[in-house]
């Protein structure tokens, strides 16, 4: 069957990925170090508010939020595998996917997934410890739908990063280094997609703009829903955006790759 040259490959990525399990636990664990940052600013920030809420957050919601941007990061963001597909492409690897009936897309979203899993599996442990230290200002949903509309809304918010991460590798049919444009591409992200400070507390009218960029959709909108900041119609409008949001990217990816590919051909590659 055809998809099980996909699940063959899922099993090869996940034995190369767990190599580097310490490596992935290593950098999970220093990647909580800018929490502790996180906490004395928004500490500072509410002491000299005198404890007045911003809008909607006090100081135990705040640091919540902050968690669940780690833990939500962590379990949807591509790690490096923009680094890999653009070796790909410069080393000439992709040559082998041309004479074979695989796609090259599928392929590496198998491997995306594998990488996912692994790297899931070693760094809950560390975030499981903090969340343990912070768990007085944990507050799980309510309602029961949230869990499924958080996680949906988590899934599509990693294959959303998969395919915005495949188009970015795509570039390296025309430039020998991307770098420059992938961080780029991050740094909006960062800034954009919730990690630096909920959107939320923005004025509404820059609320209302950030809404219709992917980037408000690749982090923050799983984080909003499973905090319940997100109900009724503004949820239903989320899921959609959202999903129209994942077709858009999928369809960047598959418009790269064959673009690509012909430069690739033309130019003897």
């Amino acid at each position: 069957m055809k998809i099980d040259k996909y699940i063959s490959v899922f099993n090869i990525g996940l034995q190369n990925t767990f190599v580097y399990r310490w490596n992935y636990f290593l950098r999970a664990l220093f990647g909580l170090i800018p929490l502790a940052g996180t906490v004395f600013l928004w500490s500072a920030v509410f002491d000299e508010r005198k404890g007045v809420g911003l809008h909607g957050y006090d100081y135990g919601s705040m640091i919540y939020y902050y968690l669940l941007t780690i833990l939500v990061s962590n379990l949807v963001t591509p790690a490096e595998d923009e680094w890999q597909i653009a070796a790909d492409i410069r080393e000439g690897q992709i040559n082998s996917f041309l004479t074979k009936p695989l796609s090259y897309l599928a392929y590496r979203f198998s491997i995306f997934l594998s990488g996912r899993l692994v790297y899931t599996f070693v760094t809950l442990p560390p975030i499981a410890l903090i969340f343990l230290y912070f768990r007085h200002y944990i507050v799980l949903p309510q309602h029961a739908m949230t869990y499924f509309y958080a996680g949906l809304s988590m899934f599509m918010a990693a294959v959303m990063q998969f395919f915005i991460t495949y188009s970015l590798a795509m570039m390296a049919f025309w430039i020998l280094e991307i770098s420059t444009i992938v961080f780029i591409v991050y740094s909006f992200e960062y800034f954009l997609g919730g990690q630096m400070f909920p959107i939320d507390i923005m004025p509404a009218g820059i609320q209302e703009v950030m809404k219709w960029l992917p980037f408000y959709y690749e982090l923050f909108c799983p984080v909003a829903i499973f905090l319940e900041r997100l109900r009724g119609q503004a949820l239903a409008e989320a899921l959609l955006i959202q999903a129209g949001w994942l077709l858009v990217t999928w369809a960047a990816a598959r418009a790269m790759w064959k673009r690509g590919l012909g430069h690739y051909q033309a130019v003897g590659g």
